[in-house]
């Protein structure tokens, strides 16, 4: 999907063909958002602009294959980013600020990205964008995740269990949100399985929001993000 700065919404065919790199000379991933820089700012900086940072947990991914989606609106068919990582373990963390969720990260490697690109799934071109005009996900169940695309399968399985008055999120995720003030999860969709799936509030709640992949000289990834629009300008302060 993409979708406008102005916020208007294009549908796209995501599964056509695999996607071109190659950036439209007048698109800037700076202008997707205002807060890549919020990786390069010290502990002292990011407590002045009131940003503070929350460890969640480990996420397993098995394949290495990373979907970014709202959770409770995605299903089996929805696509792994096209960038792929090393199968392993990898620490999530929450950037929070005026009591949101602002910017979720996975992080794979230490050091402060170089150059950023913007995430998207097989299909997706980055060169056909407007300047005005991104990719992302919709939320319209106030949440986000990352997740190994195994675990969407698992999930799926678990929801088709579900009896016809029972939904995930009253019957299985509340409990596990309750303790984290319902800010986030580690949810293990099969019970004994390792695999689990990162979820979170998506700052102010249902929306359209990009994901970026943050990239060392060489171009390997050190992490990936998504922005919820809370930070602006890499600033959690509210505007006067």
């Amino acid at each position: 999907m993409r979708r406008s700065f102005r916020r208007s919404l294009v549908w796209l065919g995501i599964f056509s063909a695999l996607p071109s790199m190659a950036l439209a000379a007048d698109w800037d991933v700076t202008k997707a958002s205002s807060n890549l820089g919020v990786f390069a700012l010290s502990d002292a900086e990011l407590a002045e602009r009131q940003i503070t940072v929350a460890p969640i947990g480990e996420l397993e991914l098995p394949t290495g294959e990373i979907i970014a989606c709202d959770p409770l609106v995605s299903g089996v068919e929805t696509p792994a980013l096209s960038r792929k990582v090393k199968p392993g373990r990898y620490p999530v963390s929450l950037l929070e600020a005026q009591d949101r969720v602002a910017v979720a990260v996975l992080r794979f490697r230490p050091g402060t990205p170089v150059r950023w690109e913007l995430a998207t799934v097989p299909g997706q071109d980055v060169a056909t964008l407007k300047s005005d005009e991104m990719f992302g996900y919709p939320v319209d169940a106030g949440l986000g995740s990352f997740m190994d695309k195994t675990a969407m399968a698992l999930m799926s399985e678990q929801q088709d269990r579900l009896k016809a008055d029972e939904n995930y999120y009253d019957d299985v995720l509340a409990a596990e949100f309750a303790p984290n003030q319902d800010r986030f999860v580690m949810h293990h969709p099969a019970a004994g399985n390792p695999v689990n799936i990162a979820m979170f509030w998506s700052g102010w709640g249902d929306g359209f929001y990009p994901s970026f992949w943050g990239l060392d000289a060489a171009g390997e990834p050190l992490l990936l993000t998504t922005d919820f629009g809370v930070l602006k300008n890499a600033d959690g302060r509210k505007s006067k």
